[in-house]
């Protein structure tokens, strides 16, 4: 098990870039980062942005996919107040959405935005759930498929010529080894890692049809003859970044979580994570079994390559608070798809990664951690 030698991100990572310095592709980008003419971004930027309105024949000019969340405030208010764009948003709602979610959502449609709301067959994703988590381990992997694909489905249907996508995860978690690579292309955001293996697997699931998966996948092929480009708006910016947004998106009316929140039950410091739905709490502790780091990792690696806290204070809070989850969020999960929890913890022994350990008393150890301290 490696680990970057600026940040403490593993190579268990799927896709994950490693120099031969041993540095992480997401420091990489912090690096590279400093370095770029964002000037000639911005221009560049314009240019696509003039092309989109000139190229538009309907109402829109873009359409953004948006959860109500930090990134998607940051998105639809550059896109309207910085740009210029005649905007569509695209929400689709998340299985269980939160009372935060709920609020964040309505503040977005509250700030003035055209907004469509989508929501697949909650019947047939709770199939698809239960399945990946049999399957992968990852409850939410086919959450990501409707998340991505509705807002291409709505701009092919509306004949909107630019989408835009906010934080391209080959640049921010370095996972640049997949397909989605390093550029502003976000047409190619069904080679992200989670959606790479393809809808179609999914109409072997008993009680599925393909003509239920229509909001899961979108015809690329059809948007790029139509001549329709999406791009990550974080190759774009200068100031994107999760911290920066976070601060940007509050100052516009989007809820965190309280002060006093419980972060062992959500295995996080940051308050303004995962706000949109519970299923993704019981994910992170699913993460943290099979790869050795959950969403704490993630959030001190943001932190530590910006510059908010030391290598010692990140390794700290990842002893502290990585992998943690209430059980209130497992039972839910577990009668969400209707297993017992003994059943939850069978499946789960079964995807545990090579990086854990039983201690003198048969109790799983992360050996992560150990080699933390040594690094």
């Amino acid at each position: 098990m490696r680990v970057c030698n600026r940040c403490i991100q593993p190579d268990t990572r799927p896709g994950i870039y490693f120099n031969d310095q041993g540095v992480c592709g997401a420091c990489l980008w912090e690096e590279e980062k400093k370095e770029i003419d964002w000037e000639s971004r911005e221009k560049e930027l314009e240019g696509i942005v003039d092309w989109a309105k000139n190229t538009a024949k309907g109402n829109y000019d873009c359409a953004i996919g948006v959860s109500g969340g930090k990134d998607s405030t940051k998105q639809a208010l550059t896109a309207r107040d910085k740009l210029g764009l005649r905007r569509l948003l695209v929400n689709c709602e998340p299985e269980g959405i939160t009372e935060i979610g709920r609020h964040n959502i309505e503040n977005l449609k509250k700030l003035g935005f055209d907004v469509i709301n989508l929501r697949p067959n909650p019947k047939v994703m709770k199939l698809l759930i239960k399945r990946d988590f049999y399957k992968y381990l990852n409850p939410v992997k086919i959450t990501e498929f409707p998340l991505y694909a509705s807002t291409y489905i709505i701009a092919d249907k509306f004949d909107i010529p630019l989408i835009i996508q906010g934080d391209n995860p080959g640049l921010t978690l370095g996972t640049s080894l997949t397909g989605v690579s390093t550029d502003s292309n976000a047409m190619k955001a069904d080679e992200l890692q989670t959606l790479s293996s393809g809808w179609k697997e999914y109409v072997e699931v008993e009680g599925v049809e393909e003509k239920d998966l229509y909001l899961f996948h979108y015809n690329r092929k059809k948007l790029e003859e139509k001549g329709c480009k999406a791009i990550w708006l974080n190759y774009f910016l200068k100031e994107w970044s999760n911290h920066n947004n976070a601060i940007f998106a509050k100052e516009h009316g989007l809820r965190w979580r309280p002060e006093n929140f419980d972060r062992e039950s959500v295995g996080t410091y940051l308050p303004y994570f995962q706000l949109d739905g519970d299923l993704t709490q019981v994910n992170q502790l699913l993460k943290y079994i099979k790869f050795g780091f959950g969403q704490c990792l993630d959030h001190v690696c943001y932190d530590l390559r910006e510059g908010r806290i030391t290598r010692d204070e990140a390794i700290e809070l990842v002893k502290k608070y990585d992998g943690k989850c209430s059980e209130v969020y497992i039972e839910k999960f577990c009668s969400y798809i209707g297993i017992s929890q003994k059943e939850f913890w069978r499946v789960t022994e079964k995807f545990r990664g090579p990086m854990w350990k039983k201690d003198q008393k048969g109790n799983w150890y992360n050996t992560f951690i150990d080699i933390l301290k040594q690094q």
